[in-house]
């Protein structure tokens, strides 16, 4: 477990007996004048706010299910108590699994001709979102792991098991029962993982990393796409 910083700073006395004025040092010592233990402490803010989106690769078996989908993407905020400098970054809050093929409902399925229609796919979804508050924050710094290619933060809350991910989006393959927070940067997640140890860096020692993920006031239950991946609806609860 890492010692908080120590910011200690010693007043000398102007006495004649002080050995700093060539005393003896006698009847005088010298005087601690500010005594603070400090932790540092990075935010990382996933906010409501969406900003786009990001096709990842869906990793299903079965010839005629998109090889990638369109998932929406949301601003989200990492900051430091002591540089008070600010990044954005995108960040995924839904994982997709899925479900089953649709036939899309139109002018071929009116005239019984489904096997014309065009086909949907189905993927179900398993976000994770804060239930009671408007906003949730958790201690991460114990459960980052970190190598060469990518950074993750894996914890679980009332049982379910939660990921933040950043590296190269097309080397993950979700996995069902986790709810993924896929963090997306024009670096291969590089960027994310440079601002994180740039950040722990300066702040000498290794800090408090706090998450806060802001409740969105919709959230889809799943997602049709067409053969493209991309989204044709969302499905909200």
């Amino acid at each position: 477990m890492p010692f908080p910083e120590l910011n200690l700073s010693l007043g000398l006395t102007d006495n004649d007996g002080s050995v700093f004025y060539s005393g003896s040092g006698e009847g005088k010592i010298i005087v601690r004048t500010d005594t603070a233990l400090k932790k540092h402490t990075i935010t990382i803010t996933i906010s409501e706010q969406q900003v786009g989106s990001v096709n990842l690769k869906t990793h299903f078996e079965g010839a005629e299910i998109p090889a990638e989908i369109e998932v929406p993407t949301y601003q989200m905020i990492i900051t430091d108590d002591r540089s008070n400098e600010k990044e954005v970054y995108k960040v995924t809050r839904d994982t997709f699994f899925y479900r089953e093929q649709t036939t899309k409902k139109g002018l071929w399925s009116f005239l019984g001709l489904k096997f014309l229609a065009p086909k949907n796919f189905l993927f179900d979804n398993i976000p994770f979102e804060p239930l009671y508050e408007n906003i949730e924050t958790f201690d991460i710094s114990k459960y980052r792991t970190l190598n060469q290619e990518q950074l993750t933060y894996t914890f679980q809350k009332e049982g379910q098991n939660i990921q933040i991910f950043a590296g190269d989006i097309n080397t993950l393959k979700v996995k069902k029962g986790t709810s993924y927070f896929i963090i997306v940067d024009e670096k291969k997640g590089q960027r994310f993982i440079g601002d994180i140890l740039y950040r722990e860096k300066f702040l000498k020692l290794t800090p408090k990393v706090t998450l806060n993920i802001i409740k969105r006031k919709q959230v889809s239950r799943s997602m049709e796409t067409n053969k493209e991946g991309h989204i044709d609806r969302l499905i909200y609860i």
